[in-house]
């Protein structure tokens, strides 16, 4: 199939009677009800199940390898490669697909909130609610930008069309096919709507970087100072919890992009996950669910109709969708200066590393190369309760490019800009998954704080003897003993061996980047198996 006939073939589609452009957010929630899709909460949010697939499919996920993609993807497990053909052939049955439903729901806007450097997008979907999902996630345009709106990329989501993996040459009915070359993401087979929203980043990690500005996952806001601070770390790490602070305003809270101008939202939405949300920890998020928000996976009380959020007997992955709006202090637009702090967050479900610790250069980029965290329960499929994880650039899912692209480019601006590095568990203390406890919010918040208001940049601190790290020896707001997480475990022999094997297993995975300095390679855990 040439770029002239995917491209008739779409025009085609698009110029149906069955096709609904560009609908208000009530009038797709009213679609929403009346094809029966969705409920209402009893804050008017719409709920939503997902089926089976209640997390990423990353198995069902393909890269198009063609004569664009051939020397620029990093080939792998992540980012899988498949022929032109498959996705020719599953194009056209999509569209065809797609023309004899009832109706089909269109949302163009952007990706990127700074206009030098913004995506101009098309999301297709079969369902109403991915459509409402997709205009809140995503920047919505004006009138006038509406008008002269022309989609470099477009999204195609057909959830009820299966693959059939003999004939169609994917791993199993869902797919998620990635093309550069035709501009286009095809879904299928999977109801999740993350896949939507995750396809658009990784394709903004795919062009950013020719333009030299770093793709990040992170979220991201301001002190009333005008100091940035970035929030990385892979899903469940608390991202979207911390940034969502009372006394900083949020630019965003998944992903982000560093220009030589600053830092700008990628998005224009909030993708929260919801497990145990309640008003008195997570106030901004709890509220931010109102009329507008779409439920994913989330128990509710069929009388009251209201959400119950511990309950998981669908997924531990339950997530809010919300426009950024929703939140009351926020940046508008999405776009702040050059960060004055980093922070990498990881939950670390072994309960050895510090609740809090202050990387030097060479550390920042050890850890950010390698990504570690402890993959919650219901992120992707098939994960039942947490396992360590080292995910490249704590966003290795998404990054088309290889590691080093972005790492090079994260070292060369924290040396530009003299930015602060720090590693904060938000894991588990006392013991490991099972025996100890999640370190309590209030804490990490404090630590957060001390961190973004300078206060630990020049205290006293102690060196890990397993991991290397330095941990301050205080910080207000957390008592002393669970700063060093031997000190919080009964049994020290266990902790011991549980610390060592699992800086054992940062050593192994950083041996798969051999091209990193010496220096680089040094900063990790100091314990090695000689």
């Amino acid at each position: 199939m040439n770029t002239v006939m995917k491209t008739s073939l779409l025009e085609e589609l698009l110029s149906q009677q069955n096709i609904q452009n560009n609908l208000s957010v009530a009038s797709l929630v009213e679609k929403i009800l009346s094809r029966k899709e969705g409920t209402l909460t009893d804050t008017g949010a719409v709920l939503a199940t997902t089926g089976k697939y209640t997390g990423r499919s990353p198995k069902d996920k393909f890269i198009i390898r063609d004569s664009i993609s051939e020397d620029k993807v990093d080939w792998g497990n992540v980012n899988q490669p498949i022929d032109e053909a498959v996705f020719e052939k599953l194009y056209a049955k999509v569209i065809a697909h797609l023309k004899e439903k009832d109706e089909v729901f269109v949302f163009n806007g952007f990706a990127g909130a700074d206009k030098n450097y913004r995506l101009p997008i098309q999301v297709i979907n079969e369902f109403a609610w991915h459509n409402l999902f997709a205009r809140q996630l995503f920047i919505r345009p004006t009138e006038e930008e509406l008008t002269a709106h022309q989609p470099s990329f477009t999204v195609i989501s057909a959830p009820s069309f299966k693959a059939e993996p003999s004939i169609d040459g994917t791993n199993s009915e869902a797919f998620i096919l990635v093309s550069f070359k035709h501009k286009v993401i095809l879904i299928g087979g999977t109801e999740y709507a993350g896949e939507i929203k995750k396809s658009i980043f990784s394709i903004m990690n795919y062009l950013l970087p020719e333009q030299n500005i770093l793709s990040m996952h992170c979220s991201a806001n301001v002190g009333n100072e005008g100091d940035v601070a970035l929030f990385f770390g892979l899903s469940g790490t608390g991202k979207t919890t911390l940034s969502a602070d009372p006394y900083r305003r949020l630019v965003g809270d998944d992903e982000h992009a560093w220009s030589s101008r600053g830092v700008f939202n990628i998005e224009g939405g909030c993708y929260a996950k919801c497990i145990n949300l309640s008003e008195e920890k997570e106030p901004q998020i709890f509220n931010a669910i109102r009329f507008g928000s779409v439920l994913e996976n989330v128990v509710m009380d069929d009388k009251s109709r209201i959400p119950n959020y511990e309950n998981t007997s669908l997924t531990e992955n339950t997530r809010a969708a919300y426009p950024l709006e929703h939140i009351d202090n926020i940046v508008n637009p999405s776009i702040a200066g050059h960060p004055n702090t980093i922070i990498f967050l990881t939950a670390d479900a072994s309960g050895t590393l510090p609740p809090i610790s202050k990387l030097t250069r060479e550390q920042a980029m050890y850890h950010f190369l390698s990504g570690y965290t402890s993959k919650l329960a219901g992120t992707e499929r098939g994960v039942t309760e947490p396992e360590a994880t080292f995910s490249a650039c704590f966003g290795a899912p998404f990054l088309p490019l290889a590691p080093a692209t972005y790492a090079k480019m994260l070292g060369e601006k924290i040396d530009q800009y003299d930015t602060n590095v720090f590693l904060i568990n938000t894991g588990w203390t006392g013991g490991s998954y099972g025996i100890g406890s999640r370190i309590k919010l209030s804490y990490t918040r404090a630590m957060v704080h001390a961190a973004l208001e300078g206060e630990l940049n020049h205290v006293e601190t102690t060196k890990d003897e397993i991991f290397g790290l330095d941990i301050p020896t205080q910080v207000a707001g957390v008592p002393d003993e669970i700063l060093v997480p031997k000190n919080t475990w009964r049994d020290k022999q266990a902790y011991e061996e549980q610390a060592k094997e699992l800086a054992l297993k940062f050593h192994e995975n950083f041996k798969k980047f051999s091209d990193a300095s010496a220096e680089i390679a040094k900063a990790g855990p100091t314990y090695q198996n000689r």
